[in-house]
């Protein structure tokens, strides 16, 4: 039997970095919970921002927090209102100094969390899953991704009987851990019950050493960032080999 294993996890350390940037210490638990409750509000507190990972770096007295999203526009707000608000809220929940970087993603038909998620709103939406599954597919390989796979698992079209149907277009070499693969699950809350929907996506193959800042190697994004006031704007620090480049910070 295939035994099956998170296509991320399995390249972390290899040629992906991890969401959490910071170290544990004695208390490790407590930031690990920490850092869950900080995705789970952003993600709550912006529903339609588009965003695909949410990464966090910690020093002794700040966070960092590295949005990446689709739509930096929503998340930023008029004039920078909204990204000043939430990390004013999540100042309190954390009880820390918290800065907030937006990273933008160029192409989000690459990024399998984004492809979930617009398949899991055409559900809902009661557009056939074959239509919206198919449609995702054509988008990524116009795009230039050497392959996609989609899952789709529930009550499929309101059926009586729960089952599972699969498309997929160009390759998928799980096994291959040089491969860049973007994986992901999303849910669809529909009226007859959930569906859900996994994606992945193949970028290509990586030679060579990566570095593994979670902020590079996405090749097909570019970085702005909100920190604060307009006033305190600079050059962000850090190696842009993954082809990324450089930004702003507000």
């Amino acid at each position: 039997m295939g035994q099956k294993v998170n296509p991320i996890g399995l390249r972390l350390g290899i040629i992906k970095g991890w969401d959490s940037n910071w170290y544990g210490g004695k208390d490790f638990s407590n930031k690990l919970v920490e850092d869950q409750e900080i995705r789970k509000y952003v993600n709550a507190r912006i529903p339609k921002g588009g965003i695909s990972k949410i990464i966090i770096e910690r020093t002794l007295k700040r966070i960092t927090i590295t949005v990446h999203t689709a739509r930096p526009g929503v998340v930023i707000g008029k004039g920078g209102q909204e990204v000043d608000r939430i990390k004013e809220e999540l100042k309190k929940l954390t009880s820390k100094d918290v800065q907030i970087n937006i990273f933008e993603i160029k192409r989000p038909e690459l990024d399998a969390k984004l492809v979930g998620e617009s398949i899991a709103q055409q559900l809902a939406a009661r557009i056939s899953y074959r239509r919206a599954m198919k449609q995702a597919i054509a988008s990524a390989i116009r795009v230039g991704a050497q392959g996609i796979k989609v899952k789709c698992s529930g009550r499929l079209g309101g059926a009586e009987m729960a089952r599972t149907e699969m498309y997929k277009e160009g390759r998928i070499p799980l096994h291959t851990l040089r491969a860049d693969i973007d994986y992901a699950i999303s849910e669809a809350d529909t009226v007859y019950g959930k569906i859900g929907i996994k994606v992945w996506v193949f970028k290509g193959e990586v030679f060579g050493k990566r570095d593994l800042s979670p902020n590079i190697g996405g090749g097909n994004q570019s970085e702005r960032g909100s920190g604060g006031a307009p006033g305190n704007r600079r050059r962000p620090s850090g190696n842009n080999r993954g082809g990324a480049p450089a930004g702003r910070r507000r």
